[in-house]
């Protein structure tokens, strides 16, 4: 049974820049090891992302390919409803929709590069951590 896990929209541009770990936890997604969950702010958010120029002036990937990858990973991904806004009081609020997702799926990951905002939630949910990529891989290595 593959691992479920809210795979953050930084983790996804690192992988288009070609960024290892993260990379690999995309790999991984696709290869079935890493059941990605997917909602409505969070896709947004990567189409949003996907659609700028600036944060890939140095990417190996044109805009097409960035598209056909995120479709693939897409396909991949495990579609949760968050009908329920716990708002954990982030410091950045556009983050939000990560917890809450992780929480609607019953998640024990966040996969994040950003663990420095995802650390200080005023709301606590023991069963949920936020992890950098190199750590989910040790975790999910065998």
């Amino acid at each position: 049974m593959p691992v479920r896990a809210v795979i953050d929209t930084n983790v996804f541009v690192g992988a288009c820049l070609g960024q290892g770990a993260a990379w690999h936890v995309v790999r991984a997604c696709i290869a079935g090891r890493v059941r990605p969950l997917l909602g409505a702010a969070l896709l947004a958010e990567d189409e949003d992302v996907l659609g700028r120029a600036a944060p890939f002036q140095h990417c190996r990937l044109t805009q097409d390919e960035r598209q056909e990858l995120l479709d693939i990973f897409v396909a991949q991904c495990e579609w949760v409803r968050v009908y329920f806004t716990w708002r954990p009081n982030l410091p950045d609020e556009g983050d939000n929709h990560l917890i809450e997702l992780a929480v609607a799926a019953g998640a024990p990951f966040v996969v994040t590069r950003n663990l420095r905002d995802l650390r200080h939630s005023e709301l606590k949910f023991p069963g949920l951590r936020c992890v950098a990529p190199q750590a989910f891989l040790k975790e999910i290595e065998p």
